[in-house]
């Protein structure tokens, strides 16, 4: 029996090749821009792929309503971007994507904080270092005019658009891998308790922060000549940005620092002293009533079923990036070892965070 010959699919209408451009240019997605030229895209005559499809419909606008929307169909429609849309939809062979059109898509993408994608386009335009200085540039100027947010805002556009070139098997985006950071953060055990970042001087924990959370010490160095009450004001609104939910884990850090105290004085004490080990019996005397390793599981918020102090520090990274700066590393027996909440009292810092019991 001859094979059933498979219908033809519709010609794709200049009309939906628009739409599914502007869509993917107004929504700042380089990735479906991309996809749209690719050989066998649906929008390509001589591909089987269907336009039509349930499965691409994800990249057809089901509403063609909005600014953003119609400012990107005005420039697809644009007599130079059609010409050259066709030549690139016609022709096999790797395509050359609209410069107008990837310009307004990293716009876009900047504008709903899809900094990688951002990057990815600035990039494919050899504009990306260029764009980074100039947000950085503009964000210094609002930090000279006091604007805190559109500082930090600025900030965090020009630390989104910077790029792995050693990564593989090709340059990326950089992400910002807080989870990883963090462990690192606290990857050497303080010889002294005074060298635990949580408790250095506000001038040193600022710095340390801005590095941390800027993802970037050469960016963040940009800050190091500001007084230390812009640079905090600046901190905090940073850590606010990143983390919408700080106020939850400002809740759980005062809950543990009252446990800290409620363990009492045989616990604080070892924590100040190089013989901790040498206190385990005091301390297992305790955890019948206030067992140390809840402690953790109160930063959390939950438990990690047989989690060491890097799986709670990863995981509160992730949460709360800015929490592992506030924590240490602490030996309560010999064969356990927590993170615990620790800070210097009267510190700027932790007021401006309203971090510990006197906040």
């Amino acid at each position: 029996m001859a094979k059933k010959k498979e219908a033809e699919k519709a010609p794709v209408t200049a009309d939906i090749i628009n739409k599914c451009l502007a869509k993917a240019v107004a929504e700042g997605d380089i990735v479906n821009l991309r996809f749209l030229f690719i050989s066998y895209s649906p929008l390509r005559s001589y591909s089987s792929e269907d336009i039509t499809a349930d499965k691409y419909a994800y990249l057809v606008p089901q509403s063609t309503q909005g600014d953003h929307f119609r400012e990107a169909l005005e420039q697809v429609k644009h007599p130079e971007i059609q010409e050259h849309v066709k030549k690139e939809l016609d022709k096999k062979g790797p395509p050359q994507l609209p410069a107008p059109l990837v310009t307004l898509l990293a716009d876009n993408a900047v504008r709903l904080g899809k900094y990688k994608a951002a990057a990815q386009a600035y990039e494919l335009l050899r504009i990306r270092s260029r764009m980074q200085e100039a947000y950085l540039d503009a964000a210094d100027a609002a930090l000279a005019g006091n604007d805190i947010a559109t500082a930090v805002r600025g900030y965090r556009i020009a630390v989104g658009l910077d790029y792995d070139y050693a990564a593989f098997p090709e340059p990326m985006p950089t992400s910002p891998n807080y989870q990883s950071r963090a462990q690192l953060l606290h990857a050497d055990y303080p010889r002294r308790p005074e060298d635990a970042i949580a408790l250095q001087a506000p001038e040193t924990h600022v710095s340390i922060a801005l590095s941390y959370l800027l993802l970037s010490p050469q960016i963040a160095a940009r800050l190091e000549e500001q007084p230390l009450a812009l640079r905090l004001s600046f901190l905090v609104e940073l850590v606010r940005q990143l983390d919408p939910n700080w106020d939850t884990f400002v809740a759980r850090y005062a809950e543990a620092c009252k446990l800290v105290a409620s363990i009492g004085a045989r616990l604080e004490r070892a924590a100040n002293r190089a013989e901790q080990v040498a206190l385990a019996d005091e301390i297992k005397a305790l955890q019948a009533e206030d067992d140390p390793a809840d402690i953790p599981k109160v930063l959390l918020g939950r438990a990690i079923p047989d989690g060491e102090w890097w799986q709670y520090i990863k995981e509160l990274a992730y949460e709360h990036p800015a929490a592992a700066l506030f924590v240490v590393r602490q030996f309560v027996t010999k064969d356990l070892e927590i993170i615990m909440p620790r800070y210097v009292k009267g510190s700027p810092v932790i007021a401006a965070l309203g971090l510990g019991l006197e906040s």
